[in-house]
């Protein structure tokens, strides 16, 4: 699989990475600037070799079989000389402090801050991807204007910006497993969990070693429609839907993501269905976030979702038994608070990405002292 599946648009529109972050690293000690793009270089785990010189990846489930001198559909993955090697080891193109809430993970650490990184490149092309400057491009394509960030500097930043927790996110951090998995080993170790903010499209073996060192996953789950994930994503379901129940199987904290586009995916028999399968498959206690879809990318003739659909889809999911459904992009909807699902009292208030109460004591319900599932 070669190179030309994205054409050369240029550098990115708008540059990912800010000021603040630079400046932030700048004066973090052990830093170094990039020497050529061959410091990010590192072999690849998760791969096959073949004959002839060909690899087969075994990290997504699209197991791309990859030729000498050609590199998988992800962008960032080059085959040489029959060794894989991915090319954005330590070469974040995005870094910021931001709230855990806009990630969304409602149940893990509500109020902090999570230090939040990604790389170029990414394993699935939605037509309506809102970081698609970061997702749908190469690396040579957007500078390394971070210089090479190894993993215990990265855990260093966030002890210098108090973040409570390392995300991976903005693009698909799958594709940069390795410098995800060094980050979250050495971050697990200094008491600062990894997030892994993803669409969940991973193979087995290599999410059951995340799963090692991760504390939340949240999965933005597309649609409950195979013909969705392959039309508008060009992916598959089934893989996403096995993620999710491996992470919940392992114990790792999960939460969903629902972007809601309408006409796409926002029936009520699809939601219907979707929240039957949570209940079943993952338990009532996942949070179900239902969240509004703004004109992006490649897909701009559809208007912003109608809070009515996501009122209407919140209603469907609790009906259906999920415990904690959300409304999403609504700031200051109601849909964005937490109530205990046993006394329907409300123990954590959001506005947009911003706590403004949190009622619990010790991860309990102050007026029935049950349990709300989650990490406080």
């Amino acid at each position: 699989m070669t190179m030309g599946r994205r054409s050369f648009l240029g550098l990115p529109c708008r540059a990912a990475a800010t000021a603040a972050a630079g400046a932030w690293l700048a004066s973090v000690p052990g830093g170094a600037r990039a020497e050529g793009s061959a410091k990010f270089v590192r072999e690849a785990a998760w791969y096959k070799k073949l004959p002839a010189g060909q690899i087969e990846c075994r990290l997504c489930p699209r197991r791309c079989r990859v030729a000498d001198q050609e590199t998988g559909w992800c962008g960032v993955r080059t085959n040489r000389k029959g060794i894989y090697y991915t090319e954005v080891f330590g070469r974040p193109v995005s870094i910021n402090n931001d709230p855990i809430e806009k990630k969304p993970l409602f149940h893990f650490l509500p109020g902090t801050n999570a230090l939040s990184l990604a790389t170029a490149g990414c394993n699935f092309e939605c037509q309506f991807c809102q970081n698609w400057e970061l997702s749908q491009f190469r690396p040579e394509q957007i500078p390394a204007r971070y210089g090479f960030v190894s993993p215990a500097r990265m855990v260093a930043l966030a002890r210098k910006q108090r973040s409570r927790s390392i995300a991976f996110t903005y693009g698909e951090p799958v594709v940069f497993f390795e410098y995800m998995l060094a980050t979250a080993r050495a971050s697990a170790a200094a008491g600062i969990p990894g997030v892994m903010i993803s669409n969940g499209y991973i193979e087995p073996e290599p999410m059951k070693q995340l799963c090692q060192v991760l504390g939340a996953v949240k999965v933005d789950f597309k649609a409950y429609s195979q013909n969705f994930y392959r039309k508008w994503c060009r992916g598959q379901l089934d893989p996403v839907l096995k993620t999710m129940k491996l992470v919940r199987s392992l114990g790792v904290w999960l939460e969903m993501v629902h972007l809601t586009i309408p006409t796409l995916n926002d029936s009520v028999e699809e939601t219907r269905a979707l929240c039957d399968w949570v209940v079943s498959n993952l338990g009532p206690d996942v949070p179900l976030h239902f969240t509004r879809f703004h004109p992006t990318y490649k897909l701009k003739n559809l208007p912003p979702t109608p809070p009515s659909i996501l009122e209407r889809q919140y209603r469907i999911a609790r009906k259906a038994g999920i415990h904690y459904p959300y409304v999403g992009n609504l700031p200051g909807h109601e849909g964005e608070n937490t109530r205990c699902h046993h006394c329907q009292q409300t123990v954590i208030r959001r506005i947009g990405f911003t706590v403004v109460e949190n009622k619990l004591i010790d991860g309990k319900c102050p007026k029935c002292n049950k349990i709300i599932p989650g990490k406080w």
